[in-house]
C-alpha cells in the first residue's frame, strides 16, 4: 500500500522519530555509491517559488541515485485545464514519487487520492511537514532530546506553525504559540496535538518565551501577502530581538525556516548571532528529505 506525506500527522510517533534518527545517520554518510534509488524518477511540481525546498529535494534525489524531474506549472497541461485526476494518474505511470509545492492543501490531497505513487508535500498554505521534520532534527542535534523541550513560536499561525505544532506533539516537545489575535494556527492541528503534548496559545510574545529552550519565527507575510501593510502593522510587537531573547533560557537556540525579512520578524543581531542555528536547520532539510524518500519508496 502506497504511503504519502502530506502533513506531519500522516506519520505515527514511532515513524516520525525513526525518520529523524535516520536523517541524522544519513548526514554522516558521504559515500553515495550505494544509490538506493537508482533507476527511480521523482517528479517535482512547484507552483510556488522555492530555494531550499527545491534544491534540497533535487540534491537528495540525486545523491540517493534517483533522477529528479522538475515540472513547472507552465509545462504541465494543468495550466490548460487538465484535471488533477488525469494528471495524477498519468504521472503515476512514469514516476516513482511526486513532490508538490502548491497553494491549497485540498489540491495536494486530491492529487494524492488519484496518484498511484507516493506524494510528498513540499509546502501548501496550511502545512509544511518537511520543514517541521528538519526542525525537530535540528533541536535533537542541538539539545540532545526533544521530549520536554520548550519551544516558543512567535509570529503568524501559518503553515510552518501548524506543522511545528504537530511535530512537537509527536516528539513530546512543549510548545507556546504567540500570535496577534485573529492569526492563530489551525484549530485541527492544535486540538490533535493537545492529546499528546502541551500546546499553549498566547498573544504576548514576552510571556511565550519565558524559559524557552527554542525560539522560532517565520515571516509575517506569507507568499501572496506581500504589501499587506495592515497585517504587518499588527505584528510589530512580535519581533525576535535581543530584548525578547533575554527572556528565554541563556542557552536557547533561535530558529527560522527562511527566507527571513531582516528587520521585521527578526533582527540581524539575532539572526546572525551565536544562538542562531538557522543555517544548520536549513542544511538538515537535505537529510530529512532523504529519509522521507527512503521511507516512502523502500520501506
Amino acid at each position: 500500500m502506497k504511503k504519502d506525506y502530506l502533513r506531519v500527522f500522516d506519520l505515527s510517533k514511532d515513524n516520525f522519530i525513526f525518520l529523524i534518527n535516520r536523517a541524522i545517520e544519513l548526514k554522516s554518510i558521504k559515500d553515495y555509491s550505494k544509490a538506493p534509488l537508482i533507476g527511480r524518477s521523482i517528479g517535482m511540481i512547484f507552483e510556488k517559488p522555492s530555494t531550499r525546498t527545491r534544491v534540497s529535494f533535487e540534491v537528495a534525489v540525486y545523491q540517493l541515485g534517483g533522477h529528479p524531474v522538475y515540472l513547472s506549472p507552465r509545462e504541465l497541461q494543468l495550466s490548460r485545464g487538465e484535471t488533477i485526476k488525469d494528471t495524477a494518474q498519468v504521472l503515476s505511470r512514469y514516476l516513482d514519487a511526486i513532490v508538490i509545492r502548491t497553494f491549497s492543501h485540498s489540491t495536494i490531497e486530491e492529487f494524492a487520492r488519484w496518484s498511484q505513487v507516493p506524494v510528498i508535500n513540499a509546502l501548501t498554505n496550511e502545512h509544511h511537514p518537511c520543514q517541521a521534520m528538519a526542525d525537530m532534527m535540528t533541536i535533537l542535534e542541538k539539545k540532545g532530546k526533544t521530549e520536554g523541550i520548550k519551544i516558543a513560536y512567535i509570529g503568524d499561525g501559518n503553515n510552518v506553525a501548524n506543522s511545528l505544532i504537530e511535530a512537537s506533539a509527536l516528539t513530546r516537545a512543549k510548545i507556546n504559540i504567540a500570535t496577534p489575535k485573529g492569526f492563530e494556527p489551525l484549530k485541527d492541528s492544535v486540538e490533535k496535538a493537545k492529546t499528546l503534548t502541551e500546546v499553549t496559545l498566547l498573544n504576548d510574545p514576552y510571556e511565550a518565551v519565558i524559559d524557552a529552550d527554542v525560539i522560532y519565527t517565520d515571516v509575517w507575510l506569507s507568499m501572496g501577502e506581500e504589501g499587506n501593510n495592515e497585517k504587518k502593522e499588527k505584528f510589530k510587537n512580535f519581533q525576535i530581538n535581543s530584548k525578547l531573547l533575554k527572556r528565554a533560557k541563556p542557552d536557547a537556540i533561535v530558529m527560522h525556516c527562511l527566507p527571513a525579512h531582516r528587520g521585521e520578524e527578526i533582527t540581524d543581531e539575532v539572526l546572525d548571532g551565536t544562538q542562531s542555528v538557522v543555517l544548520d536547520q536549513a542544511e538538515n532539510r537535505l537529510y530529512t528529505e532523504k529519509a522521507i524518500l527512503e521511507f516512502l519508496l523502500l520501506l
